[in-house]
Order: C-alpha cells, then sequence, then structure tokens
C-alpha cells in the first residue's frame, strides 16, 4: 500500500490530507490557533468536585471547565499530585532528580473523587479529548509522552509490549532491551513500530522522551494554574510519528516553513526517507493537483456513492451515527443473496474509510442489505474488522443482529469532520424557487422591445435548452416566431447547455454579447 501526505498550508491553518493508494482517508485540519489538542498538558485548578458522577471540573483556560472522571485519575494520581506541587515549589535552577522521587500508594479503583482531590489542589492534567460541541475538554491524569517506538508513562515501572508484535520471541527480545535502558520511575510501553529495531535506536526514542520530561519538569517550576505546560507535537509531525513506515512514498508540502520542520523531522527519525519529502510550488492549488479536493466534494454529503451503483445514505442524531446501505443497479449474478454479499463487503471497505476520514465517533449503526445465510454474515464482519484494522482510533464492530444491523462503536477524541459539499443554486439563490416561464418570457420580451428601439438589428437570444424548447414549441405559431412578426425582424434562439434554467443573453449580427 502507498501512502502519501498533501500538507496544504493557509492563513487560518494547515490541511492534512492521507491518500492510502490515492484515495483519500483522512482529512485534519490544525488551525493557527489551535488550543486544547489531545495530548497536550495543563497545570490545572480544581474547581468543583460532583460527587454523584465521582468527576470533577477543571479549570484549565478554556471557556467551559474541563471534566475529569475518577477512572481517568491514574493509580499514581497521588503521585502526580506530589510530584506537581514539588515542581511547583522548586526554584528553576534547582530541579529535582526524577530517578529519586518517592511514589505515593496507589489509588483503589472504587475509591471517592473527593478522597483525593478533596482539598481542590492544582494538579498536571492531559487534555483526553478535545471540546465538543458545548462542552468542554475531557481530562485524565494517566499522563504518557508518545515517541515513535516507545511510549512513556511516569510514576511506574511497568514494560508493555505492544499485542500487534505477534512473535513470543521478538517480544521478549524487546522487553530486555527496554528493561535495560528504562530509566527509574517510568514505565514503558513499546509500540508496534518497534517490532525488528535495535537496542541504538530505542534508546535515542526513550532518551528524548526523558528530556521532554525534563522540559515539562522545568516549565511547571513557579507556574500558576491555569496555564500550558507541555504541547503535543504539531499534527503534521505527530501523524509523521504514528504513521511514517516503509509505505509512505511522498509528502508534498506547499509552505516553506512546514517542509523544512517536516524534512528535520524525518532527517532525525528516518534518515533513509528524507527524500521522499518535496516541495509544491506550481500555481495551482496542491489539492486541486493531487485530487484532495475533488475527492472531498465526492466523499461528504448525506449520500455516498460506490462504483457498482450502490450508495451509502449516513444520518446524524443526538446519540449516534446511521448508515443505510442501499444496492446498485449492477448484479454479479441472478442469486440475490450473492448480490446482497458483493454489495456489502463494497459497502464495507467504504464504511470504514468514512468513518476515518470524517471521523465519526460514538455509537455507528450500519443497516445493510438482509442476507439469510449465517456464513455470510460471519464473512461480512469478518470483513468490516479487516477494513477497520487501520484505523488508529479505538473501536469494536458486533455481529449482525438478526434485523440485519451491525452496531460499532469508535473512539470519539476530537469533533467530527463535517464539509459542506453543496453550493447555493445561481437559479434561485438558495429559495428553492425560480421564476415561472410566463414571467421569463415577459422578461426577455421587455429586453427585446428595449434593444429594438435602439436600432438593434440580427438579434439572437442564447437561453437554457429547456426554455429554447419552450419558446419554439408549435414552429409557425410558437413565441420566436411571434416575436419576428410584432418587431418585423427575424429573431433567432441558440440553446446553450452550459446556462442555468432562467438565464439568457442577447447577441448582434456579429455575435457580440449586448450588454444590457
Amino acid at each position: 500500500m502507498n501512502k502519501e501526505l498533501i500538507i496544504n498550508a493557509a492563513p487560518v491553518g494547515v490541511e492534512i490530507a492521507l491518500l492510502e493508494d490515492k484515495k483519500l482517508v483522512e482529512l485534519h485540519h490544525e488551525k493557527t490557533d489551535a488550543s486544547f489538542a489531545v495530548g497536550d498538558l495543563y497545570l490545572g485548578k480544581v474547581k468543583k468536585l460532583i460527587p454523584g458522577l465521582n468527576a470533577a471540573f477543571v479549570d484549565v483556560g478554556f471557556d467551559k471547565d474541563a471534566f475529569l472522571h475518577y477512572t481517568d485519575l491514574s493509580p499514581y494520581a497521588r503521585s502526580l499530585l506530589k510530584f506537581t506541587q514539588l515542581a511547583m515549589n522548586n526554584g528553576q535552577q534547582r530541579e529535582f532528580d526524577f530517578s529519586q522521587f518517592q511514589t505515593e500508594p496507589e489509588i483503589v479503583k472504587t475509591g471517592k473523587i473527593s478522597e483525593v482531590l478533596g482539598q481542590k489542589p492544582n494538579i498536571l492534567v492531559q487534555i483526553l479529548k478535545e471540546p465538543i460541541a458545548a462542552k468542554g475538554p475531557r481530562l485524565s491524569c494517566e499522563i504518557s509522552l508518545p515517541g515513535r517506538f516507545v511510549v512513556v508513562t511516569p510514576f511506574n515501572d511497568i514494560i508493555a509490549v505492544s499485542r500487534k508484535i505477534h512473535s513470543s520471541e521478538e517480544r521478549k527480545r524487546l522487553h530486555k532491551i527496554v528493561e535495560a535502558i528504562k530509566p527509574r520511575n517510568f514505565g514503558v510501553i513499546v509500540r508496534t513500530a518497534a517490532e525488528g529495531k535495535n537496542t541504538a535506536e530505542l534508546h535515542e526514542d526513550l532518551l528524548m522522551l526523558v528530556n521532554s520530561w525534563k522540559n515539562l519538569q522545568h516549565n511547571l517550576s513557579g507556574a500558576t494554574a491555569p496555564s500550558k505546560i507541555l504541547s503535543e507535537q504539531t499534527k503534521t509531525t505527530s501523524m509523521l510519528r504514528d504513521l511514517l513506515n516503509e509505505d509512505f512514498n511522498r509528502i508534498v508540502v506547499n509552505d516553506k516553513n512546514i517542509y523544512n520542520d517536516t524534512r528535520n523531522y524525518i532527517q532525525k527519525i528516518a534518515p533513509e526517507k528524507k527524500e521522499i519529502v518535496s516541495y509544491y510550488h506550481n500555481g495551482t492549488p496542491i489539492f486541486d493537483q493531487y485530487g484532495v479536493t475533488k475527492q472531498v466534494k465526492a466523499s461528504f454529503g448525506k449520500t455516498v456513492n460506490l462504483p457498482s451503483g450502490a450508495y451509502l445514505i449516513l444520518e446524524h442524531t443526538e446519540a449516534l451515527h446511521v448508515i443505510d446501505v442501499n444496492s446498485g443497479y449492477k448484479s454479479v449474478s441472478n442469486n440475490q443473496e450473492m448480490n446482497a454479499l458483493e454489495t456489502n463487503l463494497e459497502a464495507a471497505g467504504e464504511i470504514a474509510r468514512q468513518l476515518r476520514l470524517r471521523d465519526i465517533g460514538g455509537i455507528i449503526v450500519v443497516d445493510f442489505i438482509d442476507m439469510k445465510l449465517p456464513e455470510n454474515k460471519r464473512k461480512l464482519v469478518e470483513a468490516m474488522e479487516e477494513c477497520m484494522r487501520a484505523d488508529r482510533a479505538k473501536h469494536a464492530a458486533l455481529p449482525i443482529s438478526k434485523f440485519g444491523l451491525m452496531q460499532i462503536t469508535r473512539q470519539r477524541m476530537k469533533p467530527e469532520v463535517n464539509i459542506n459539499t453543496l453550493e447555493v443554486c445561481p437559479t434561485c439563490n438558495g429559495t428553492g424557487k425560480v421564476s415561472s416561464t410566463l414571467v421569463l418570457e415577459d422578461e426577455i420580451e421587455k429586453n427585446l422591445s428595449y434593444l429594438v428601439m435602439q436600432k438593434h438589428n440580427g438579434l439572437s437570444i442564447m437561453v437554457h435548452p429547456i426554455i429554447y424548447a419552450y419558446l419554439t414549441k408549435g414552429w409557425i405559431f410558437s413565441i420566436r416566431r411571434k416575436w419576428s412578426w410584432k418587431y418585423k425582424q427575424p429573431i433567432k434562439l441558440k440553446p446553450n447547455n452550459n446556462y442555468y434554467l432562467t438565464e439568457f443573453h442577447f447577441f448582434d449580427s456579429n455575435d457580440e454579447e449586448i450588454k444590457l
């Protein structure tokens, strides 16, 4: 699979399109003044405890207070509170050695938030979900710093290896390497991308994250709540960190600064890949040049068409998203069951793409075309899981119910991408109403009368083909013939497919347009 990243920089922000085999699968928009992004770390102030929800509202500087539930506190919440106060009270020149930090006992899973945050202290928190609609950000105290090969989790000594690395020997090898290089008081999660990497590569990635933690500790010193302590990388570099692999064959950028930053980042994490970054400076907009704009127009909206002629209807309600699969005009066989299976399998791939592209989260209910055979239903579920395997958001798909419905849950971390692909009708200006042909006939004749009075001869009128048919209907007794007799000169009519319904223009005998 070939992967391409097309980066479009504009004054209002940066748009990033991820293409897999030339097909748009993800679209991200990073605003110039972006704040409260997933992964950002803030020093927050606990404002209000809600015992009924076992949660707290925390001021992190957003318009609405952020939400922190007890289950997101982390077992090491007391250690985090102690660390926060210690780092804030230390002068910038007297930062303590984190490896000598004495951790506190873990909190219990079934405890109450008032037992931990009863004093309403300042606390270091990480954005778990961006603000959505009228809700503030959702927070977590389970601090994690992601790198390309490993993820660092402070206050514990746990080593975990990604389950996607299936080889037991490779898992043991990676575990042994990390165990040898891991600093005290840091837990490490080994990512799938670490498979096959040597000690030096893992150590370099780990050291970079430890340095980030030292920067965080430095920024906490003397800080006052609420304030941002450490930012996640830009959307571009974070995507490269998470996605860059041997399948990536092109990164195209239309901004010189982002180009240099991206090239330097690639040089640092994967020197052998630096040549895939290129700077685009042609006149055509970059998204038009690489077909992104066309795919956006075709992929967003209520209806999504499939190559077979089948189509999807996507509806959004307050509680969930509903997707309806409708059969197409092409049939692979005379077997209705086989046709339903083929259409459903095609729809599964597009649904998985749409969930990533629009970043749809929460509960999704899909109404597939009914199938009778349990074996075909199983094939569809397996295909859906396979199509969603590349999705980085946590997700789960349930087996098809007896009503032919599949329920999917997908992690929601930021607002859904919603692009309006409809344009205002130039004829009705969005009202849904146009002038009747009778009124249009009077308007054309009024302008015709004026031009005849101005001594114009050899007049021709260019109109939409439907209006042309209306004005020439009957030939001898047509409206055009009536005008010719009335104004004592031949009046020509010409159809133009590019005109909208009520558009018309006058031309003289030299075929030059007459401006009214």
